[in-house]
Order: C-alpha cells, then sequence, then structure tokens
C-alpha cells in the first residue's frame, strides 16, 4: 500500500480533542524528584501544557496501590480528569502488610471507589490490576493470583471496566479471568495495558472482550509490531504509560517513527534538556511524557499503511469514550 503523509494543517484540526491517555502523573519525577532525591524544579504544570499543546483533551492517571488512588483521585479532582483505583501485581503484599488485614485492604479500595463515583475526577476504572511473573521478587505468584482475584470483586460490584497489567502470565491471566465471569465478549469489559504479548495472546484476549492498550513498550520489537497490527480497531487504545515505556532509537518501531512530519515531531516530542541542565519550557531527556502519545498513534498508523493517521486518532478516542463511559467528553 502507498504511504500517506496526512499534511500538517488537516492534522491538527483532526487532533483537536483527540487524544486521550493512561499516564503516572503521581510519579515524583513529575515534581523533579528522582529516586528520592530533588534533581529540578517542579515542572508539573509545564507537562500538562506541553500536553494540551499536542492536541490531548483528557488524561485518566493510573492508581497502583491504595495510597497512589487516593493521590489519583486527588490529582484527577484538581486538574478535572479521571483516575483508576486498585493494587498493581507487583505491590500484592499491600494486602498482607495493611494493619487489617488482606479484607481490610480491600475494604478501603471499596470505600474509595464508592466515594467517587461521580463529578469531577472520577473513578472510571479498576485496576491497576493483574499478574506480573516477570517481577516475582516484589511479590510472588500465588499473592498475585490471590489479590488479583479479589480485586475482580470491585468490578462486578460498581459495574466498572478493568485497567489489566499481564506480563509473563498469560495463561493464569485468562484463567482467573474466567473463572470469574470475564471469559465472554461484553460490555464495558475493560483493558488489558502496555501489551507485550503474542498476536495469538492479542486475539484471545480481543476474543473475550478485552481492549488492547499499547504504548512505547509494545512497540520495541517485531513480534511487538506484529501483534500492535493485528489489535482490531474496535479493540484499540493508546497510551503513554509516561514517566516510563518512551520510544527510543533501538526501538523496531523507529523506522516508523522518523516518518513523522516535522510539525508533529515538534508538538509531541518537543527537544528536551538534561535534569541537570533543567529549563522549565523544555521535557526532561529519558522522562516519557504525555505529549509522546501522537508518536504512538504514528507508529500504528504506519503500520496500518491505507487507514489516515486522524482515522486512527478518531477510533481510538470514540473507543476509550465508550470503553470508560466517559461521556462528557463527546
Amino acid at each position: 500500500m502507498p504511504v500517506t503523509v496526512v499534511p500538517s494543517k488537516p492534522v491538527s484540526a483532526a487532533l483537536s480533542g483527540t487524544f486521550r491517555f493512561i499516564v503516572n502523573l503521581t510519579d515524583p519525577v513529575f515534581r523533579g524528584i528522582y529516586h528520592g532525591k530533588k534533581k529540578h524544579e517542579d515542572d508539573f504544570q509545564a507537562v500538562l501544557e506541553r500536553s494540551q499543546l499536542a492536541g490531548i483533551q483528557s488524561m485518566i492517571i493510573t492508581g497502583g496501590s491504595l495510597q497512589e488512588s487516593k493521590h489519583a483521585l486527588s490529582l484527577a479532582a484538581q486538574h478535572g480528569l479521571f483516575a483508576t483505583v486498585g493494587c498493581h501485581p507487583t505491590r500484592s503484599t499491600e494486602f498482607d502488610k495493611h494493619p487489617g488485614g488482606p479484607e481490610a485492604y480491600l475494604q478501603e479500595l471499596d470505600t474509595l471507589v464508592g466515594a467517587h463515583l461521580h463529578g469531577k475526577g472520577r473513578v472510571v476504572a479498576i485496576g491497576e490490576c493483574g499478574l506480573d511473573y516477570d517481577r516475582t521478587h516484589f511479590a510472588s505468584e500465588d499473592a498475585q493470583r490471590r489479590y488479583f482475584r479479589l480485586q475482580l470483586f470491585l468490578a462486578k460490584k460498581y459495574k466498572l471496566p478493568l485497567f489489566l497489567h499481564c506480563r509473563a502470565a498469560h495463561q493464569d491471566f485468562v484463567s482467573i479471568l474466567r473463572d470469574e465471569g470475564f471469559g465472554e465478549d461484553g460490555e464495558r469489559k475493560g483493558v488489558v495495558h502496555s501489551f507485550t504479548g503474542s498476536v495469538e495472546e492479542v486475539i484471545e484476549l480481543m476474543d473475550m472482550g478485552f481492549h488492547i492498550s499499547v504504548n512505547g513498550c509494545s512497540l520495541k520489537t517485531e513480534k511487538n509490531l506484529l501483534a500492535a497490527k493485528a489489535i482490531r480497531p474496535e479493540k484499540l487504545l493508546l497510551e503513554t504509560d509516561a514517566p516510563w515505556c518512551s520510544m527510543t532509537s533501538t526501538h523496531a518501531s523507529k523506522p516508523l517513527l522518523e516518518t513523522l512530519p516535522a510539525s508533529l515531531k515538534a508538538k509531541y516530542f518537543p527537544p528536551s534538556t538534561n535534569s541537570t541542565s533543567f529549563v522549565m519550557s523544555k521535557p526532561v531527556k529519558g522522562r516519557n511524557e504525555p505529549s509522546a502519545i501522537g508518536g504512538i498513534a504514528w507508529v500504528i498508523h504506519r503500520l496500518n499503511e491505507g487507514i489516515p493517521f486522524e482515522k486512527v486518532t478518531e477510533k481510538v478516542y470514540k473507543n476509550t469514550v465508550q470503553l470508560f463511559g466517559l461521556d462528557e467528553l463527546t
């Protein structure tokens, strides 16, 4: 198929209010703190302003623990965004360490969700939860399975979609979901974020009703690109997972990203500087930012040659609004 390069003016118009993305705005690096040390000024507001210049309308801030979920909801309320509530698999031991035990930890998550179902900064998904067998040094496989299953109760109770994480655990992951009644296609099932699995796995998850979200980590290898290309349009979501999962020069996506028009590159990947020579108006080198979402969209567009860039972004936006029930953005 011939390559279609969308001119900057029409693309800019199409991008207005087109993007939503997953981002870890609770991370201290957006406040200038790296590994517990202050490296530069708090540039949180500058990050948000750059995202707006990139054509982003809204964000979903992820909660990866009880405390982080509280922080995510607070930020969402302050800035008119959205949030998730849940416990990441690598933090599963927090259930056991809670003073009141696992049931009390779950009850606090439950109370947090129930108190933020409506209005500004509301919760729109349960998670980030799932399984991560690549990092069992943080939490055993058994603990991860136990507390993943436990959190699925919240999605059922509140009829909210799931925001899921899966690394090197596909069989156990889908088995638990099926056991808990999430095995057949249905309305607002959820999304498997930062997908890095195989073509076969992506097809199974879509057939179960789940959406698939990709970021820079999802586009590292040629196998990753094949899996990303296999995502059906009606199941596709995009994210940055900022400040993580940057797109780099070693990734298989690089040749596709290099075709990004200069006018869009300036919006999605503005010139950056090192944290040691920080400038408030510039991104920090090595720290992924929300504005990079346009680069993810561009790579997906190039993987599906013949589908215009603006059609990709429009479809993803529609999918996002429908999955998370973001009717106020329509």
